[in-house]
């Protein structure tokens, strides 16, 4: 938590009701974001992506698997957080525990929409090798490096960055398995298919302060904060999943209102993000 005097609150909120934050931004104008691709050579796919002095690392793993018996179509995806103890003393013992699995849940949520399926941001049916019986999984984690506020969404753009560096291995598989038998396959160790991340989304946390919401918000404004809604949204501006911390119920009107602004911001982080990855991709690529 982070201690603050009586007059530093005043300040705070009184910037924040003016649209004139601490830091010099208006309630909805984000950080600047730093993106860099390739981090993690053993990982198929890393990021790591500042956004003022928070400081996030995002890699993916692909295994084969076996499809969930209930969904025989569809591949894994399992994503864990990692809060570092060096990032913020509140993460030290039992907090960044919490902390670690609220953000890991959230995450989930926001990636992969509902229990059905519904609204996910990554295509799990094109995780798939042969229906019911092989699949990838999917294993994504993310490390808290630095804490200056607003971690869902700098995981979540560091997670669709890593995502867009993940190279899936392609899979040959062997002809003359029938019924229960597993088929054999040959994982090759030099194809590789581009991972599609044309529906991962960006989170946009919309967090409220006073009678007025703010985005990306940092650790000070956090600490004065009644509630924040986290929505996830795609290029084509579909919720993917919702989220919400703090605070009481919330009326359906505002609701819609805060959905209806998180798309106007994520429309313009969607394409600051992506040009910052393919920079980072061809950079990467020179190297």
């Amino acid at each position: 938590m982070v201690g603050l005097s009586i007059g530093e609150k005043h300040f705070i909120q009184g910037g924040i009701a003016q649209d004139l934050r601490s830091d010099g931004r208006k309630r909805l104008t984000t950080r600047p974001i730093y993106v860099e691709t390739g981090v993690i050579s053993q990982a198929n796919g890393s990021a790591r992506v500042r956004m003022g002095a928070t400081d996030v690392i995002a890699s993916v793993k692909a295994e084969l698997g076996r499809p969930n018996a209930l969904q025989p179509d569809k591949g894994k995806v399992v994503v864990n957080v990692d809060c570092s103890p060096t990032a913020a003393p509140m993460f030290e013992g039992r907090g960044g525990e919490e902390l670690s699995a609220e953000l890991s849940v959230a995450l989930q949520r926001c990636l992969l929409g509902g229990k059905s399926g519904s609204g996910a941001g990554i295509d799990l049916s094109s995780l798939v090798v042969v229906e019911g019986k092989i699949c990838w999984d999917l294993y994504i984690d993310g490390l808290v490096v630095s804490s200056d506020g607003n971690l869902l969404d700098a995981l979540g753009a560091a997670i669709k960055a890593a995502l867009s560096n993940t190279g899936i291995p392609k899979v040959n598989v062997a002809a003359g398995a029938s019924g229960d038998e597993q088929p054999e396959v040959d994982v090759s160790d030099e194809e590789f298919l581009q991972f599609d991340t044309s529906r991962v989304p960006v989170i946009v946390t919309l967090t409220k302060v006073g009678r007025h919401y703010i985005v990306d918000a940092t650790s000070e404004e956090e600490s004065q904060m009644c509630l924040a809604v986290s929505i996830s949204i795609d290029r084509q501006g579909h919720i993917c999943g919702l989220t919400k911390r703090g605070g009481a119920g919330l009326d359906p009107s505002i609701i819609l209102d805060m959905i209806s602004v998180a798309k106007t911001v994520s429309e313009q982080l969607i394409n600051t993000l992506d040009s910052h990855i393919a920079a980072a991709e061809a950079g990467e690529e020179e190297s």
